[in-house]
């Protein structure tokens, strides 16, 4: 996210058009920032032990707090649960994302000159059929979301499970990110880091 996919609409806009359709009325640039600083606050995006249906839920519960504070609501106010599950369902369509232009050709020649790729991602479990969708999973050998493997970046933890998928030792491997997460973990975990700067 940031890196290789990017939304195809501010989340502002997006909760606040899915709000409306259950009796919310917010302003979006409101919902935009109420929820960058939701989930700068937010606790990792990682679920040690669970799998299945549980996990399911406490990404479904997870994002819901993070739609709670966007939406401006208290914690005595109710959010439906409709509402949480089509935002939740909506972010693990493909339309709602776009590839960065420059991304498919880079992927397709790093593959063809026989480097081992990887997604590291804090995400959920929605991710790895979203890049299907998205056409880029051919190219990539491992990926890692945040929710399944125990701890989100900047815990060099998610690194360190991607090199033993990948089979490589830290000092053979680039990692390419856009945030200070990114750059941390890869650090912490050994790897060289790259940082992109998408406008």
């Amino acid at each position: 996210m940031g890196t290789m996919i990017g939304l195809g609409q501010p989340v502002g806009h997006t909760y606040a058009e899915q709000a409306a359709k259950h009796g919310i009325h917010v302003a979006p640039s409101s919902v935009e920032q109420a929820f960058r600083r939701s989930y700068r606050r937010a606790p990792p995006l990682a679920f040690p032990g669970l799998a299945g249906r549980e996990l399911q839920l406490a990404e479904m519960a997870w994002w819901g707090d993070r739609i709670r504070d966007s939406l401006g609501l208290c914690d005595g106010e109710s959010i439906p649960q409709a509402l949480v599950t089509a935002l939740f369902q909506h972010y693990a369509q493909p339309s709602a994302w776009r590839v960065y232009a420059d991304v498919p050709a880079n992927l397709k020649r790093w593959h063809q000159r026989g480097l081992a790729l990887a997604v590291v991602s804090n995400f959920d479990s929605r991710l790895p059929r979203l890049l299907d969708g998205l056409g880029l999973t051919p190219w990539l050998k491992a990926i890692v979301i945040s929710s399944t493997s125990g701890a989100a970046k900047p815990d060099p933890a998610p690194f360190l499970h991607a090199l033993q998928q990948l089979d490589l030792e830290p000092q053979h491997v680039w990692h390419v990110g856009d945030s200070p997460e990114d750059a941390a973990g890869a650090t912490a975990a050994g790897v060289r880091h790259l940082s992109v700067r998408r406008p």
